[in-house]
């Protein structure tokens, strides 16, 4: 019996690690790719994750054009924002959706739970965010999916299995919703709130395709959609700059696949650089509630 858990483990440890380098590697290469050097660019295959040479003269040209550190600046506002308000709209519906007392409470939750299976469609999203005047501003990408219905629930629920007993005798201390809600409910909840917060700033950090359709200047977008015009639709120009191309310079003489892999690793190292921090609340709010007493 021993030595069939022993196989068993054996297969499940070859399959997680077949799965993590298949996840890593295609990061490596890039990574090692983006810090080749161009006379050996060539040589770098699909599996190589180990740079041929090595040269930031990639990194130097993408982060000398003021396009990418807009657009960076543009992420981290867009994300930082975006993220703040998630969290303070799912909180403050989370406390008084938990509230027993509520009238309506039945209704509430009705209305929710439809908006969060029929979403509307993207033509009346557009008319909608036409009319009241966002087109072509950051409020058009920060308000969209203020709140997650589905978070709000995950929320809920922790909010729940706080004892009722404790929010009482709080009560009966004089305490008043904002005194529950900040020094009681927050607190205790802090590794449930600290997962959904990453949940939403991924998603702000991600986002790229309502940026392209509600931001119509350049100086406005997000790294996403710079990415999306460098590494999807191959717009060199917009990169280099036209002057580069045909002066034939250094800047014009490195490889294309290296300059986009450079790219996609700057969209990815500010968003992966805070996972450590919150991997630990991230593990741990998934797995409270699991066991029922």
């Amino acid at each position: 019996m021993k030595n069939k858990e022993s196989l068993v483990h054996i297969i499940i440890y070859i399959l997680l690690f077949i799965v993590t380098l298949s996840m890593l590697v295609p990061i490596l290469n890039l990574f090692a790719l983006s810090l080749t050097d161009p006379d050996l660019a060539k040589e770098v295959t699909g599996l190589t994750i180990l740079p041929k040479g090595f040269s930031l003269d990639n990194y130097r040209v993408l982060l000398s054009n003021p396009q990418i550190m807009r657009s960076l600046f543009n992420s981290v506002f867009v994300t930082v924002i975006g993220t703040v308000l998630n969290l303070g709209l799912t909180i403050m519906a989370a406390y008084a959706l938990t509230r027993p007392g509520l009238v309506g409470k039945r209704f509430f939750m009705i209305i929710l739970i439809i908006v969060m299976v029929f979403e509307p469609g993207l033509i009346p999203e557009y008319l909608l965010i036409k009319r009241i005047g966002l087109i072509d501003t950051y409020s058009s990408v920060i308000l969209y999916k203020a709140l997650n219905v589905y978070y709000l629930i995950i929320l809920m629920r922790f909010f729940e299995e706080v004892p009722e007993a404790l929010i009482d005798a709080a009560r009966i201390d004089g305490a008043g919703h904002l005194t529950i809600l900040f020094r009681i409910l927050i607190p205790l909840s802090k590794s449930s709130i600290a997962t959904i917060g990453l949940f939403y700033g991924v998603f702000h950090w991600n986002e790229y395709f309502r940026a392209s359709i509600y931001l119509n200047d350049s100086a406005k977008w997000p790294l996403q959609l710079v990415l999306r015009q460098f590494v999807v639709l191959n717009d060199t120009t917009s990169m280099l700059g036209a002057n580069s191309l045909l002066s034939f310079d250094s800047a014009s003489q490195l490889s294309y696949q290296a300059l986009q892999a450079g790219t996609i690793m700057i969209a990815m190292v500010p968003i992966l650089l805070i996972y450590p921090f919150i991997l630990k609340n991230y593990t741990k709010g998934t797995m409270e509630g699991g066991i029922k007493e």
